[in-house]
């Protein structure tokens, strides 16, 4: 957990309310001290005030999304108004809280935002797994794979590579056996869906 926050007394409030709930904390003032800081490993939520002094927590939700960097964000503020909660909630926040806020409101936020971090770093290791298990495959398996995401049967995929239906057959159990899917449509919804292949 990473708590941004200048008021050094809110700080420290929260971060004993989120060690208090199993969780380890990292308390910062300003977000050049997050950009100095390694994000934790595995899931975690990042709990920002809007206004601090430099940069803005709008400005590094915004930062984030450039980078693509996943990173759930629980916005707390002393002076809330509505387009600026539009604002986060548009740029992907969990929630938005005025200062003062219920112990239990920011708390279910960040276990929200932390069961979405987790969920997402598991697709993320599943695509890495599967792309580590594509680099297996030969430049012919890789062919046929591009074919079948085509919609192409094995007659007509035969046909496009000049080869038998059986050797087209033979190709298809290794690309299963190498990537550990039980059925083609399973391998075709999976590359397309994480574009290892065009569809």
């Amino acid at each position: 957990m990473i708590v941004i926050d200048d008021d050094s007394g809110v700080r420290e409030s929260i971060g004993r309310l989120l060690r208090s709930a199993g969780f380890q904390v990292h308390l910062l003032s300003s977000v050049n001290e997050f950009l100095d800081t390694d994000l934790p490993e595995g899931p975690t939520c990042l709990v920002l005030d809007v206004r601090l002094p430099g940069q803005s927590g709008l400005e590094l939700q915004r930062e984030l999304a450039a980078a693509k960097k996943v990173l759930p964000i629980v916005f707390i503020t002393g002076h809330a108004d509505i387009p600026m909660s539009v604002q986060a909630m548009k740029g992907g926040a969990i929630e938005f809280l005025t200062k003062p806020f219920r112990d239990q409101d920011l708390l279910e936020a960040i276990q929200l935002g932390h069961a979405r971090h987790r969920g997402w770093l598991e697709q993320e290791m599943a695509v890495a797994e599967l792309r580590a298990r594509f680099e297996t495959l030969t430049a012919r398996e890789r062919e046929i794979i591009q074919l079948l995401a085509e919609g192409r049967s094995n007659k007509e995929a035969a046909s496009v590579l000049g080869i038998s239906v059986k050797t087209i057959e033979a190709h298809r159990a290794n690309i299963m056996r190498k990537l550990h899917l039980r059925s083609v449509s399973e391998l075709v919804r999976y590359a397309v869906r994480n574009q290892i292949v065009q569809p």
